[in-house]
């Protein structure tokens, strides 16, 4: 489903991913891969306008020096045109930014949720929490596994200015 132009290969295109708390990040890419609805969307220069829900998963940016960025989307929606890709998710982070152990503990409570779920309602809620927490730690793990899991920024306290004399 592309219009296939020669130098579209070539040429990045403008992305954007915002969630409701912030901005994650807005500049050019080569490739973006996001998980749609109905599997897996790989998104390349001069793709066809398109309009579809994310479910809960890993959200992967190829830069235009070929590194490659791990994001965790909890759902959205994702829109193609041909000025760029825009990605509304619902929350988003970072693969570094996500804490592997607060995630386990997610995953752990919401295995217990789906077991002790009285009723339909319950039991789609907790399943919910269980893919999200599912695929926040698969998003860390894949990163991880591929050296690709950056540091957070360490910020060093300002220094204290002295009093002042006036």
């Amino acid at each position: 489903m592309r219009h296939h132009n020669d130098n579209d290969d070539e040429r990045p295109f403008e992305f954007t991913l915002v969630s409701a708390e912030r901005l994650l990040y807005q500049g050019p890419v080569k490739q973006v891969a996001a998980p749609g609805e109905a599997g897996e969307l790989g998104i390349l220069p001069g793709h066809s306008p398109l309009l579809c829900r994310l479910r809960p998963g890993e959200l992967r940016i190829t830069t235009p020096d070929d590194e490659v960025e791990y994001l965790y989307v909890s759902g959205g929606m994702l829109e193609v045109q041909p000025f760029g890709v825009t990605v509304l998710a619902d929350t988003a982070e970072r693969a570094e930014e996500i804490d592997a152990q607060a995630a386990a503990a997610a995953r752990e409570r919401a295995q217990v949720a789906v077991r002790e779920a009285t009723s339909l309602m319950d039991l789609a809620q907790a399943q919910r929490e269980l893919a999200e927490a599912i695929a926040r730690l698969r998003t860390r793990e894949d990163a991880q596994r591929r050296g690709k899991l950056r540091e957070k920024p360490r910020f060093e306290p300002a220094p204290k200015r002295p009093p002042r004399g006036d």
